[in-house]
Order: structure tokens, then C-alpha cells, then sequence
């Protein structure tokens, strides 16, 4: 499968194709270009537009050379591959196989960028007697990626009684927050590096407020978002009494803090994984004494 971006040289590509690496063969010696190889990473000088010849055998010679005015030398162009274990293996007589039998090495996915620039990629398989060495790409490396795009946040904290409003001792207090995909998720993003592609999905799994007093609640759900309809009622599934007022606290305030748990579920690489984050939120209530009157 041949990709492109940009403006598409098809001689180019024909030409500095034949220099390609595979997995095997680091040290062909078709072509006079020059190759520098690891078996997981290769870097191929590759011949620009115009500087080919015919060899003696009728193929592409190459020189390594970039000749844009047909005389001259100019700047190395250069190929980089990178090489994944192709899973599942293809079955036995594939052409992937290069004759060999399953259990025989391994069938790798290379993938080979043109030029710094990524302008142009290959991507073929290749056979190899033994795993690629060198660094390798990290699946939890790439999910961990995958979470930074996400920006996730803690709670968009709801709460009645309403900050700068006065609750009461012994009256239903209401927490919730709001269920967007930075506060509670679903949040979905994606991290690449070389052939492998890591997808994340993060829901919130809980939210634990401290509510100030030394007291925790621990909530299952966004909770519900109070309405005036609902008079003294209590939450169905996130709320709290409070049972001294807040008049000895520090600016006379009880501080809330929510603190939600993240579930990151990944795959890719043929790896999946799960990856836990947390987040907090603050906000600041009164709370009043209820006073009796005879």
C-alpha cells in the first residue's frame, strides 16, 4: 500500500523504492546507494529525481545522490523503516513467507517513510529469522498519549446549597456534576508512533466529595442536578447532611473537594490494558445553625 502527501514524483517513488530494506537483508547489494541498518530500523540513501542509470543488468542504478539539474551532486535522500510483528501470521504458502514455512522466523509489517518530511510512505511485509532488536514502541506508552489529548478534568461541581448561598444543618445537600466528555466521559483520542496506533477510553468510574467536615461520600453516578421542584427532598444518588455549621471553619466555609476516578480502557499494539487517572475539583459552602423558635 503506497500513501502519499503532497505532490506525488512517481518516478521517485519507483526508483527510490528498489533501495528499500527488508528485514532479512540489510546489506543488499543491488543498486550503489548506501544503507545503514538495524534490523527494527533502517535508514537507506535513495536517489532523487534524475540521478538514475541503467546498470548492466537493465535495473535502476542509484547513487545516493540528489542531482535536481541533471549534473552535479546534491543532498542524500533517505528512507526510515520501522518493522511489527504481523499478527495474526500469514497462513503457510503465503508469498509473505519469502518460501519459508510458519514457525520459520516471523512475517513483519514494515513501514518505510521517505525523507524526514514523512512525505511518502511504504508499507509491505517483509520475513525475518529473528525479532527486530533495538527500541521498540510502547502500547501503555502510547495509551498514556492518549489520555494527555483527552484534557481531562475534575468535576464541574454542581452543589445546592449554591456557593455564596447559606445551607442549613440537617437539610439535604445536593452534589453533582456535569456529564461532558472532559468532566465524566466518555472521552475517546488515539496516539501513533511508527506503525502502532493506540485508541483510549476514559469514563469516570466514581467520585469521592469530601465535604469538609471530615465526612466522604462516595458517588457511582454524575449525581443529579438539583431543581427548585424538589424542595427539601434528599438526592436519589449523591447527596450529604451536614450536622454542625460551618461557623469555626476558616472564612466561616466549609471547603468540598471532589475527586473523580478515571477508567482508561486501551488497545492496540496487539496489547489492551487499563490506565486509572484522577482529578479534583473545589468548591466553598456555608452552613448555617437551624434555629428553633419557641
Amino acid at each position: 500500500m503506497l500513501t502519499r502527501r503532497g505532490t506525488t514524483i512517481a518516478t521517485a517513488l519507483t526508483l527510490a523504492a528498489l533501495a528499500l530494506p527488508t528485514a532479512a537483508r540489510a546489506d543488499d547489494p543491488s543498486g550503489t546507494g548506501g544503507a545503514e541498518c538495524g534490523l527494527f530500523t533502517c535508514q537507506v540513501e535513495a536517489n532523487a529525481p534524475g540521478s538514475s542509470s541503467k546498470g548492466s543488468n537493465g535495473g535502476a542504478s542509484h547513487s545516493g545522490e540528489d542531482n535536481d539539474n541533471g549534473g552535479g551532486g546534491g543532498a542524500k535522500s533517505h528512507w526510515t523503516c520501522t518493522y511489527k510483528r504481523a499478527d495474526p501470521q500469514p497462513p503457510a504458502g503465503s508469498l509473505d513467507w519469502e518460501g519459508h514455512q510458519p514457525g520459520d522466523g516471523a512475517v513483519y509489517e514494515q513501514t518505510c517513510t521517505f525523507d524526514a518530511n514523512s512525505a511518502y510512505h511504504v508499507i509491505r511485509m517483509v520475513w525475518a529469522a529473528d525479532p527486530p532488536k533495538g527500541p521498540t514502541v510502547d502500547p501503555a506508552t502510547l495509551a498514556q498519549q492518549a489520555v494527555d489529548k483527552m484534557a481531562l478534568r475534575g468535576p464541574e461541581i454542581g452543589i445546592v446549597p449554591k456557593p455564596g448561598g447559606t445551607g442549613l444543618v440537617g437539610l439535604p445537600v445536593w452534589m453533582w456534576t456535569a456529564k461532558s466528555p472532559e468532566t465524566y466521559g466518555p472521552n475517546t483520542a488515539s496516539a501513533t508512533a511508527g506503525p502502532v496506533t493506540v485508541t483510549a477510553t476514559a469514563k469516570v468510574a466514581q467520585i469521592v466529595w469530601d465535604m469538609g467536615d471530615g465526612h466522604t461520600v462516595t458517588c457511582t453516578t454524575a449525581g443529579t442536578p438539583y431543581e427548585p421542584s424538589y424542595g427539601k427532598a434528599k438526592s436519589p444518588d449523591c447527596g450529604y447532611l451536614y450536622r454542625q455549621s460551618s461557623k469555626d471553619e476558616p472564612g466561616q466555609k466549609y471547603t468540598v473537594t471532589a475527586t473523580s476516578t478515571w477508567h482508561v480502557d486501551w488497545t492496540g499494539g496487539g496489547q489492551s490494558g487499563q490506565l486509572t487517572q484522577t482529578r479534583q475539583s473545589r468548591t466553598q459552602i456555608t452552613i448555617g445553625q437551624l434555629k428553633v423558635l419557641n
